[in-house]
């Protein structure tokens, strides 16, 4: 229940301030009402769901800042884990990150790239010697991620994306770390870039992606069940 949850708020398919109903997911499910809450208690130790009084759970909303605190952070520890990785990286972790960025270039469906994109930056990561700082990038790309794809979306971002993702890893591949590091903080903080400007010029558009500020209340949303949870 927790991951289908999960990978629904990730990939948009539940909205920012959407209502997580416990019986109504319950049914869906069928079953009791106690790992449903359960499963809401972990979405919400994630960042990805928070409890309101007299409320209920409910699918967590961002405001910009906070968007923007976990992409910088993500550029730091990132570009660190890269760069330590390019010396340590075998060459079946080489060719992983080939095929990753490949299957990301290739990937039409939006409600992927989330996942191809975080699936090619694993694999460079992967024998960084790092797993506290894997783990930390795992959590700040659940609370971000759907944020990603909405970027992707928005901005016709995925021309640029794939060619940031080929040039981090020719960088990756000719084990130049400074490089590859550079690179990887470029194109974090770009993403976050264009999705800033689009939110500013496209006021319409933050509308239930952004919140204002974190103390926005959300609209009472849909089924958990009406779409892919």
């Amino acid at each position: 229940i927790f991951e289908s949850l999960r990978r629904a708020v990730i990939s948009g398919a539940l909205k920012d301030g959407d209502a997580l109903r416990q019986e109504e997911i319950a049914h869906h499910f069928n079953t009791s009402r106690i790992p449903v809450r359960e499963a809401l208690t972990r979405l919400e130790q994630h960042g990805l769901a928070q409890a309101r009084r007299f409320y209920g759970y409910t699918v967590a909303q961002m405001s910009r800042q906070q968007i923007g605190e976990i992409c910088r952070f993500r550029a730091l520890v990132e570009g660190e884990v890269v760069a330590s990785a390019v010396s340590r990286a075998s060459d079946k972790s080489l060719a992983l990150a080939r095929r990753s960025c490949e299957a990301f270039a290739r990937e039409r469906d939006p409600v992927l790239w989330g996942e191809r994109n975080r699936e090619f930056h694993s694999a460079l990561y992967r024998e960084c010697g790092m797993p506290y700082h894997l783990e930390a990038i795992h959590a700040a790309l659940d609370k971000t991620e759907r944020y990603l794809v909405d970027q992707l979306v928005l901005t016709s971002g995925m021309r640029r994306a794939r060619a940031e993702h080929q040039a981090i890893l020719d960088a990756f591949e000719a084990r130049d770390a400074r490089l590859a590091a550079r690179l990887t903080r470029e194109h974090i903080l770009g993403a976050l870039s264009l999705f800033c400007d689009y939110i500013d010029s496209h006021p319409a558009a933050g509308e239930g992606r952004v919140s204002p500020g974190p103390t926005r209340k959300g609209p009472p949303g849909r089924r958990p069940g009406s779409r892919r949870a």
